[in-house]
Formats: C-alpha cells, sequence, structure tokens
C-alpha cells in the first residue's frame, strides 16, 4: 500500500487537491474480472455507476460489453446523440415532456433508445406518432416470504406473474409503442454486501435472506418471461448488478447482467465475499492543520454518498494506511480530521486519497478524472459535469 501511495503521488505531483484520479491498470481488470464472472453472457454498462463518457466507451470496446443503462432520458439522449452508443436502456420511468418529445419525433433515437414503464399512465406521457417507441416492462425483484414484508428496493408495483402479464398486453394492444425487453434488479443480493467489515451477525443474516430471495426470484422471473413472451418477441432479458453478476448470469431467463460499481471498485464493495474489485477511482484532499499530534484534518472531504444516512454513505480515507474519521465529526463540507495510526505522520501538505462509498457519484463533485497508469498520468477527461452536464 504504501508503494501504492508512492506511484500516486508521483503521477499527481504537478496537481493540487482536490483532484479525482483512476487507476486504469485496476479499472481494466475489473472490466475483464467482470467479463469472467458473466460468464459469456453480455454485461450492460450502468452510466451513473462511471459518469464518464471516456470511461464509458473504454468500457463498451472491451469484449463481453455492449449497450448503456442510462439513469435518465435526457442522458440517454445525448448519450445518443454523442456516439457512445446505439443500444441504450433508461432504467427508470420519466415525466420529462421535452426529452419524450424529442424521442417520439426523431427517428434516430427512437431505434437507439428503450424507455422504461411500469404502468399504462407512463405510456400516456409520450407523445402519439408513427414511430415506434421501444419499451421494457421493470419487473420488481424484491422478495415478499411475508404479505407485509418486503425485502430489496421499492421500484416497480410489477411483481407477480399476472401482473406483468396484464401489463405487457396493455403495451402490445397500444399503438405506436413495441415492447422489446424485460429488467429486474435485485437489490437485496446484487446491492447487498453479505459481509460487512466487523458486523458478523448482521452477514449472517443478509446470508440468509439471499440464499432464500434467489430461488424464489429464479422461478418467478422465469414464469414472468415465459408470460410476457405470449405478448412480444422479447430482444433482452436484463438482470442483477455488481453484487450478483455470477448468480445472475446463471439464470437461463437472463440474457443479459447490469454491472457498473465494479468498474470503480467502491468501498461498499469491499463487504462482499464472492469478489471484491479492485480500488480504482479515488480523490485526493490537502492536509492543511495538525489540531494535536494525533489528528491530521484535510481540506473538504465530506462527499457524501446517496442512500439512508449511515456511516456507510461516507468516504473512507485509504491511502496513507491506518486513519479513520472521528466519530463526532465524519467527514466535513469544509474540513475532514482524520485520527488512527496513520495520522500521527502525516504533514501540511500531504495528499490523502480516499475511497467514495458509491460509484459514480464521485464524479457529481468533480471537473475532470485523472487517467494514471503506472506512475504518470496518460490523460484527462471530463466528468459528466465537466460536459456541463447534471442529469439527476
Amino acid at each position: 500500500m504504501s508503494d501504492l501511495r508512492a506511484r500516486y503521488d508521483r503521477a499527481t505531483a504537478d496537481l493540487d487537491p482536490p483532484f479525482a484520479i483512476v487507476d486504469l491498470d485496476a479499472f481494466d481488470a475489473n472490466s475483464k474480472a467482470l467479463v469472467a464472472r458473466a460468464a459469456g453472457k453480455p454485461l450492460r454498462a450502468p452510466s451513473k455507476s462511471i459518469r464518464v463518457r471516456a470511461l464509458i466507451e473504454r468500457t463498451l470496446a472491451q469484449p463481453g460489453w455492449h449497450g448503456i443503462m442510462a439513469f435518465t432520458l435526457p442522458e440517454a439522449i445525448w448519450l445518443a446523440e454523442q456516439g457512445t452508443a446505439d443500444d441504450i436502456l433508461v432504467a427508470y420511468p420519466t415525466a420529462d415532456r421535452a426529452a419524450l418529445r424529442r424521442l417520439a419525433t426523431d427517428e434516430q433515437l427512437a431505434a437507439k433508445i428503450t424507455i422504461m414503464v411500469d404502468s399504462v399512465g407512463q405510456l400516456d406521457l409520450v407523445p402519439q406518432s408513427d414511430l415506434l417507441k421501444r419499451v421494457c416492462i421493470d419487473l420488481d425483484a424484491s422478495w415478499r416470504p411475508l404479505s407485509k414484508v418486503h425485502i430489496g428496493v421499492r421500484r416497480s408495483p410489477i411483481h407477480s406473474v399476472k401482473q406483468a402479464g396484464e401489463l405487457a398486453a396493455a403495451i402490445a394492444k397500444r399503438p405506436g409503442f413495441r415492447l422489446v425487453g424485460l429488467m429486474s434488479y435485485e437489490a437485496q443480493i446484487a446491492g447487498l454486501g453479505d459481509a460487512p467489515p466487523g458486523r458478523p451477525v448482521r452477514g449472517a443474516l443478509i446470508r440468509a435472506i439471499q440464499a432464500r430471495s434467489m430461488p424464489e426470484l429464479l422461478a418467478r422471473r422465469a414464469a414472468v418471461v415465459a408470460e410476457v413472451r405470449r405478448h412480444a418477441d422479447l430482444e433482452f432479458v436484463n438482470g442483477g448488478g455488481t453484487g450478483s453478476v455470477a448468480a445472475t448470469a446463471a439464470d437461463p431467463s437472463v440474457t443479459e447482467v447490469a454491472a457498473g460499481s465494479g468498474l470503480f471498485g467502491p468501498w461498499l464493495f469491499d463487504g462482499y465475499r464472492t469478489w471484491r474489485p479492485q480500488p480504482a477511482a479515488l480523490f485526493a484532499m490537502s492536509v492543511v492543520r495538525r489540531p494535536d499530534a494525533h489528528t491530521a484534518t484535510v481540506l473538504g472531504g465530506g462527499w457524501i454518498a446517496s442512500g439512508e444516512t449511515s456511516p456507510t454513505r461516507q468516504p473512507l480515507p485509504w491511502l496513507p494506511e491506518g486513519l479513520k474519521l472521528i466519530g463526532t465529526e465524519g467527514a466535513g463540507e469544509v474540513q475532514t480530521p482524520l485520527v488512527g495510526p496513520g495520522a500521527s505522520g502525516l504533514r501540511v501538505g500531504e495528499r490523502v486519497y480516499f475511497r467514495h462509498s458509491k460509484a459514480g457519484e464521485l464524479c457529481e463533485h468533480v471537473n475532470e478524472v485523472h487517467l494514471v497508469q503506472g506512475d504518470r498520468i496518460v490523460d484527462v477527461v471530463p466528468t459528466y459535469r465537466g460536459e456541463g452536464h447534471a442529469f439527476l
């Protein structure tokens, strides 16, 4: 780890923090590992986990990857117009009227972009036109062992075979729409680490949930796919995420797997047993004061991730080793005090490298990312923010 810190310091010697870097060797290794885990099924890259167009294109250029999973329709339109991909699935329903008008009146965009729906009300928002709009159904992949127990994220209202069949039938009858896909995101498996550090009881509980949830989803998803295919010739069935690539790829009903966070390797994925990506994306902050002999304070650092408010959403001080946040302050807007064995040796002006809790959200804080190979910067590329876009 000390060698890694020294390498990053050499590569970024001319930069002043805050800045973000992506280690291309780790990024490419993670990409290849994800492809291997998918065991021959293509991977779709979720753009929200990257938010750097150059790195999305780098990913799609590697064997085993195809297509983008965008998080908003305006973003999908922008990526299509930039030539980043010609197969873009919007992962969430949209109510953006201007973007829907563009989709309904532009033949090239309509051919490249697939929108997500989980109700006929979302179809009503799309302007009528002669163009066929590509549609994908979002199937709720949560586990409901009891009538009032919901384990997983709250996404689509489409949970049962009957509900999926009714929506598929409604889409098939609706002029101007073509049902081409089905998606289901098993968040309780893909997005929940089964070995959280220092929490063995929670880890055992998560593993028990996952062991029961996955068989139920496999059976239900297969039945849903069969029912939906009665109404449409599906081009794809998408599932999973970084934390479930191998398990989801093994599902015969799934034709492709989504995986993006594993490219950057944020620290939340340190809590998985089956595979842990290499840390590839980091941000650096400067030590600006020493309140006492045991504390080093960096300027800024409060780049908090979305989700439930908890310590797991704070960035992780990673290099040098032996640093931790103070429980009463955490990562702050203007300063972040650090303690631990590594803090006493830090001097004013030195860098501390952090790992973000989640993947693409790091890029909302910087205009550019410095791409590192070995001990040098080989390129500097803009983030979405650096290209003037804040889609969500």
